[in-house]
């Protein structure tokens, strides 16, 4: 992976003047800086020159950026995503440096005339996660029990379907899921912008990978199913599912749509 630089970054950048982080210029050490993301949050990303990713959180947020380190090295062994470079902390916050990867981010609009293509590769990128990356050696937990103990209870950001269910109804939900499907590693954060697509518009890798961990795939097939219609419209989670090779499973999908909707 050395060799790949990605000359595609995402379209959106801060919309914003903001001060470059310390710890993102001392890392650049004079190359290029462009601005490339800025989460909800307040957390950072720039491209340094057209061969590194830096992502910054400021200490004032809880975005586990070394959490993310840990299991982008361990996922490198068999799948591909960004290589880390170098991660670290300050009393400013916590960085993480990546080597850039040639793709496009199926959400870039090199797809938007062909969402097909997109959605094709999301779930194909999805299922070769789930059965390349073997269970029995994964350290990381994304189950229902931990989510749920992380949970802060709260629908006030939740999808309109969600946004006004009682949340002890909510409650009394999430803590009684259905049965497991099958364990996978999942993800975590399988959400459309996540798949990066090669040239060919084939999936080429996964970025974003804070939360993978062992759960059952509908975890992320009900989140990567859903994310479409924000990002592509409706009238997409058919192919995504032909694509995948399953059967949508309406109990499955339902359940874990509400767990995400309340945070955990």
């Amino acid at each position: 992976m050395a060799e790949l630089t990605i000359v595609h970054p995402p379209e959106t950048a801060f919309g914003e003047e903001i001060e470059i982080p310390a710890a993102v210029r001392t890392i650049a050490a004079g190359r290029p800086l462009t601005p490339v993301w800025r989460n909800v949050v307040g957390g950072l990303t720039y491209r340094i020159g057209s061969e590194y990713f830096v992502k910054f959180a400021p200490a004032s947020t809880d975005l586990p950026l070394a959490q993310e380190a840990e299991r982008l090295r361990w996922a490198a062994r068999y799948v591909r995503v960004p290589e880390v470079v170098a991660s670290g902390s300050d009393e400013t916050g916590v960085w993480l440096q990546t080597r850039a990867i040639n793709g496009w981010s199926a959400v870039d609009g090199r797809w938007r005339p062909d969402p097909a293509t997109a959605v094709t590769a999301i779930a194909e990128g999805l299922r070769e996660l789930h059965t390349r990356v073997p269970v029995e050696e994964c350290p990381f937990d994304w189950s229902v029990e931990r989510r749920l103990a992380k949970s802060p209870r709260d629908l006030g950001d939740a999808h309109p379907q969600h946004r006004d269910l009682d949340i002890d109804v909510a409650w009394e939900r999430a803590t009684s899921p259905p049965p497991i499907d099958r364990l996978v590693v999942c993800h975590g954060d399988a959400c459309a912008p996540n798949t990066l697509l090669g040239e060919d518009g084939r999936y080429l890798a996964h970025v974003d990978l804070a939360a993978l961990g062992v759960a059952d795939r509908w975890a992320d097939l009900a989140i990567g199913s859903w994310s479409l219609s924000w990002n592509f419209g409706a009238g997409w989670e058919d192919l995504f599912f032909r694509a995948y090779g399953i059967d949508p499973d309406p109990e499955r999908i339902a359940y874990y749509r509400l767990l995400w909707d309340l945070g955990s």
